[in-house]
């Protein structure tokens, strides 16, 4: 059985962000960056997998998420993820390889156009150049609900509003993760609603980084791309492309935007057979 330690990462100012460790230290280190209203907690089997497979993974909540802290001034720029980022990663060994879902993604990708050595970026239904329309409907859901819910069984009902292709599942106690009960009884989104208000996270903000990055051309790297999603296009991939000719792409039938929730199994193969080919752990 894995046996995952839960560390806490000072990031300056005071504040700190949570991750859970597993694996042997010293190994090829993998840090798991989730989306955007997720928690550290989508990537549990993940990280057992890679353990499992040599690595030493890191897997952590994105500042103003689950149990890491919320920047007490709303400073949720996309280099101060890319520094929380990089600061993580200290607690790993070289070579160092990023995967990212969505926010995490493009955290890794900004992250290596600001100088942090990585091995391989593995980005997961993310592209520098998204649909708006999807960005869009995402963050109606994220903004949707200020006032919290009075019940996990209708927030359940939004998520499944939001994503009916996914099933409704009959135990609704793996939600306690994503959201925490406040002193009236209602149920809140464990993330800070600030962060959607930070413009220096925005797309256009994002390119303007990314036009500057010289890892496109000399690190491996792979796109997991859900093929029903509706935050990544054929326009967006080969947008992609041109910027990393060598880029590899898994397609995973069947999976929207929240690939590694959709079908679990297919993503850890796709990543770990791609880590395993460009970063061996051993």
């Amino acid at each position: 059985m894995i046996q995952r330690e839960t560390i806490r990462v000072p990031v300056g100012q005071g504040l700190s962000i949570v991750a859970d460790v597993a694996g042997r230290l010293g190994a090829p280190t993998v840090v798991l960056g989730h989306g955007g209203g997720q928690t550290r907690h989508s990537w549990d089997k993940a990280e057992d997998q890679l353990a499992q497979a040599g690595y030493f993974a890191i897997n952590y909540d994105l500042r103003g998420h689950g149990d890491s802290d919320w920047s007490p001034d709303g400073d949720y720029a996309i280099t101060t993820r890319a520094a929380d980022l990089a600061r993580v990663a200290e607690r790993g060994s070289r070579p160092l390889a990023l995967v990212g879902a969505s926010l995490g993604g493009i955290t890794a990708m900004v992250a290596a156009s600001l100088g942090l050595d990585v091995a391989a970026i593995v980005l997961v239904d993310i592209v520098p150049k998204v649909s708006m329309t999807g960005v869009a409907r995402i963050r109606d859901f994220m903004m949707a609900n200020p006032d919290g819910f009075t019940s996990l069984e209708q927030a359940a009902d939004a998520i499944s509003a939001y994503y009916p292709e996914r099933t409704r599942p009959a135990d609704l106690s793996g939600l306690r993760k994503n959201l925490r009960p406040a002193p009236d009884g209602r149920w809140h989104w464990h993330w800070d609603r600030r962060m959607m208000e930070d413009e220096r996270a925005s797309p256009h903000h994002v390119l303007h980084i990314l036009d500057r990055a010289d890892w496109t051309d000399r690190v491996p790297t792979l796109l997991v791309r859900g093929m029903k999603s509706d935050i990544v296009t054929d326009d967006g991939v080969a947008d992609l492309r041109r910027r990393v000719p060598h880029l590899e792409i898994a397609d995973i039938r069947g999976a929207g935007h929240m690939v590694a929730g959709d079908r679990n199994d297919d993503f850890n193969a796709a990543v770990i057979g791609f880590l395993q080919r460009v970063m061996p752990p051993g």
